[in-house]
């Protein structure tokens, strides 16, 4: 009896509820769409996702890496800033590669005045001094050779007055003295002709082994002032004063947790680009590029922009969903094909927006 009583009970409460459910699926008012997707405008046409960049005449935005790494000592510019080719945009911490570069540059200066010391040889100082030691060779000569001379002649009238080893020191001191300035005449040849020019040769190279050495640290140098390559606008900073910059990886996002470019630039805004990815299933009913026409709709929007050919990639590759490019990769190949259009005054569209394109010949 009680578990009759039990299982009546339960069966009311399951009609109550789906009474109660019925009632208020009748009374709840349907909630709208956040918003109404845009209609396919053509009567051919066919769906792409897009995402809104830069326009360029090839490639996509310019992703800016720095060629050397380390920490990020000034930023030189303001996002959405203007610039021109050439204009400083970021400064990398550079005191050790400018110490290394003043050093090769002082080495090679020395190696220069070495240089130049050689080919400006002979020294005209130097050159006196050998003179002068000549003469004092010429001089020394003569007076030896005076006395050897009175020597002789006094032997010759009694070989009893000078003695046969007396005789023989004054000729050899004679013949040392002529040896002496023969040596001093050939010095003095020797600086006259100034520097060998083989020994030119060594330091010239050397000097132009360490010119080199100073141009290659000051280009290296050069690079941890990042510049614009071209004109453009900057369209992101990732890197901020003290963050670290790899030449290989760009800098770390706190936000996704990668590598990303240190800066992203494009061109001016007024004209802009939307890359669409066709699916490979629907490449085969593109249009022809003479009759293509497409429609760009702003998402969330009633808003459409009319979209201008511009050029086919043509490279079908694996779909990267633009939510989030890092990870997600499906096994979806599109062809991506590039419109281009006008900005907008009325309302704003950046790149990086993804938008919903309609392609077709109408």
């Amino acid at each position: 009896m009680r578990n009759k009583i039990l299982f009546i009970v339960a069966g009311i409460g399951v009609l109550v509820g789906l009474v109660g459910a019925y009632i208020y699926g009748r009374q709840a008012p349907a909630q709208p769409p956040a918003f109404n997707p845009a209609a396919n405008p053509y009567a051919d046409g066919i769906y792409a996702n897009g995402i809104v960049e830069s326009f360029q005449a090839q490639g996509e935005n310019i992703n800016i890496y720095p060629e050397v790494s380390g920490a990020v000592s000034r930023i030189l510019v303001a996002e959405n800033q203007v610039v021109r080719q050439g204009t400083p945009l970021l400064q990398i911490e550079d005191s050790v590669q400018k110490a290394t570069t003043e050093q090769l540059h002082a080495q090679a200066d020395a190696a220069l005045a070495t240089l130049e010391e050689l080919k400006a040889e002979p020294r005209r100082e130097t050159l006196e001094v050998a003179q002068a030691q000549v003469q004092y060779a010429t001089a020394s000569l003569k007076t030896l050779q005076d006395t050897l001379e009175k020597q002789r002649r006094a032997y010759q009238i009694d070989p009893k007055a000078v003695g046969k080893d007396t005789l023989d020191t004054a000729e050899n001191a004679a013949a040392a003295a002529a040896e002496n300035l023969n040596v001093a005449r050939r010095q003095y040849r020797l600086i006259k002709a100034g520097a060998w020019i083989y020994e030119i040769r060594n330091q010239e190279k050397q000097y132009e082994a360490l010119e080199k050495s100073y141009a290659s640290s000051s280009a290296l140098l050069d690079k941890y002032l990042i510049r614009a390559p071209s004109d453009g606008v900057v369209l992101s900073i990732a890197a901020t004063v003290g963050s670290y910059v790899s030449a290989s990886q760009g800098t770390y996002d706190s936000y996704t947790q990668g590598a990303v470019p240190a800066i992203v630039m494009g061109s001016p805004q007024e004209q802009m680009a939307v890359r669409c990815f066709v699916d490979e299933i629907l490449v085969h009913r593109l249009p022809d590029p003479a009759k293509i026409k497409a429609q760009m709709y702003i998402r969330g929007t009633d808003r459409h922009i009319p979209l201008q050919y511009v050029r086919t990639q043509p490279y079908v590759s694996p779909k990267i969903e633009l939510s989030d490019q890092r990870t997600e990769r499906v096994d979806v190949r599109v062809l991506p094909v590039i419109f281009s259009f006008t900005k907008p005054a009325e309302f704003g569209i950046y790149p990086g927006q993804v938008v919903d394109v309609y392609i077709g010949t109408q």
